[in-house]
Order: structure tokens, then C-alpha cells, then sequence
């Protein structure tokens, strides 16, 4: 039950339902606590914790992780060790702290010690946004270049949109000359995002793309991109992502 619960929790953000995300991942945690089994408490944290990362929460993230890592240490579970450090490595890094890159890739290691290979795109993409933060593009690039490769073997594909709008934001960090690239990229992401009916991911894209567009003067063309994708929500505006896109919008007004 509190891994039904859980799965479907990251469901719903990728569906565009980010405050329905946080409420299941809930229950999830009270079910798990509730039955009192430690198994059952770390699963469903990992899965807690990766729903505040999606939302873009570094505090929360980096607390639930912490939490994860005490429990997985104290009870040998290794893979749920490596996910944690992982997701705690993430949140360093968007608060800027150098440690983050170091213990990001730490957890990457002890992952591939496990044996396991699902998730590794998600979890090269999150290494790849700790680089940004660190103005490493070309670094980025090679481990979304690393991350694709492994989309297109393993046919896991649920995050697949997002490595290519990172890819497109890596491209244009290296140059602005790279604006044909970088929105072809975002174009690609876009067709993924679309056809997943992940709208979660088509915000974040389409408010990639409208920013590329606002900085050739495109505001037009950029507005009307964003707005439907935009106004389709219906929950979430307390999250970076709705945010983003609604400071964007209001620029392009």
C-alpha cells in the first residue's frame, strides 16, 4: 500500500498535479509510520523526499534526506543510502555549496556498487543541475551525453524531457552563438513532455524556450507559447516552477 501510494505520488507531479503529489506523498509517510517497519519508512521517505525535490524545495529535500541517510545506515539499507546522499548532494548544490557536486557523485557511486541501473538518468540529471550551479557546462554536457546514452539502452524514459532542456540550458551557457542548438533541444523536450502528457515537464521546457524567445525579441511568439501551458494548472502556484513561468509571463505581458 505505501509504495502504491508513493509511485503514485511522483505520478501526479509529472502529470502536472504538484500539490496532489505532496498530499499522496503524505499518506504514503503516515501509512509507513503507522505500520512501523523500518523497510517500509525508508521506502517511502526516498520516494517524500524525491517529491520535494521535483517541486524544487532545497530545504525540505536535504532534511528528508538526512533523515534517510541516518535510517539507511542504521539498518544497512545500501541502495536507500545511495539515493539519500544523492538527493542530499542535489540540495547542497543548489545552496551553492561546493560539497554538493563531491557528494552527489558519491552517492552515484555507491548506487552502481548495488548493482542497480534503474533511475540512473534521474540521477545523472540531477548531477548535471548541480554543475549548473558551479558554471560547469561542458561537465554537464558530458554526463547528460552519458545520461541519454542510458535512456536510449535501458528504455527508461520518464525523465528523458528533462535531460534535454538541460541539455538546451547547458548548449546556451557555452555560447549564445548556440541558440539554434539550444532551442532545438527545447523543441525535442517539448515533443517528449507533449506526447508523456507529462505537463509538469512542459512548463518547466516551455518556460526555457519563451526565455530563449523573450532574448531574441520574440515576446510574442514566447507568450503564446507559455500562457496555455501555464494557465492548465490548476494547484501548485506556491512552487518555483509555477513561479517561474509566472514572472516570465509577466514580463512578456
Amino acid at each position: 500500500m505505501g509504495a502504491c501510494l508513493a509511485y503514485d505520488a511522483w505520478a501526479l507531479w509529472f502529470l502536472g498535479y504538484p500539490q496532489q503529489a505532496l498530499q499522496r506523498s503524505h499518506e504514503a509517510l503516515t501509512w509507513a509510520e503507522n505500520v512501523a517497519h523500518p523497510y517500509g519508512i525508508v521506502f517511502v521517505l526516498n520516494f517524500v523526499g524525491r517529491v520535494h525535490q521535483l517541486r524544487r524545495e532545497t530545504r525540505v529535500t536535504r532534511q528528508q534526506a538526512e533523515m534517510n541517510i541516518a535510517l539507511s545506515t542504521e539498518h544497512g539499507f545500501a541502495q536507500f543510502l545511495a539515493t539519500s546522499t544523492i538527493m542530499q548532494g542535489w540540495a547542497l548544490a543548489q545552496e551553492q555549496r561546493e560539497e554538493g557536486i563531491t557528494m552527489l557523485s558519491q552517492g552515484l557511486v555507491l548506487y552502481q556498487a548495488t548493482g542497480a541501473a534503474l533511475n540512473q538518468p534521474c540521477h545523472l540529471a540531477l548531477l548535471a543541475e548541480a554543475y549548473s550551479t558551479i558554471e560547469q557546462a561542458e561537465e554537464g554536457l558530458r554526463v547528460l551525453s552519458t545520461a541519454l546514452a542510458l535512456v536510449d539502452k535501458n528504455d527508461e524514459r520518464f525523465y528523458e524531457a528533462e535531460l534535454y532542456r538541460l541539455k538546451g540550458e547547458f548548449v546556451l551557457a557555452l555560447s549564445e552563438d548556440n541558440r539554434t542548438e539550444a532551442e532545438a533541444c527545447f523543441q525535442q523536450a517539448l515533443a517528449i513532455a507533449r506526447r508523456q502528457q507529462a505537463k509538469s515537464w512542459e512548463l518547466r521546457t516551455a518556460t526555457s524556450l519563451a526565455r530563449l524567445w523573450q532574448r531574441q525579441g520574440q515576446c510574442a511568439e514566447a507568450h503564446q507559447l507559455l500562457a496555455p501551458v501555464y494557465g492548465w494548472f490548476t494547484e501548485g502556484f506556491d512552487t518555483a516552477d509555477l513561479g517561474d513561468a509566472r514572472a516570465l509571463l509577466e514580463e512578456l505581458a
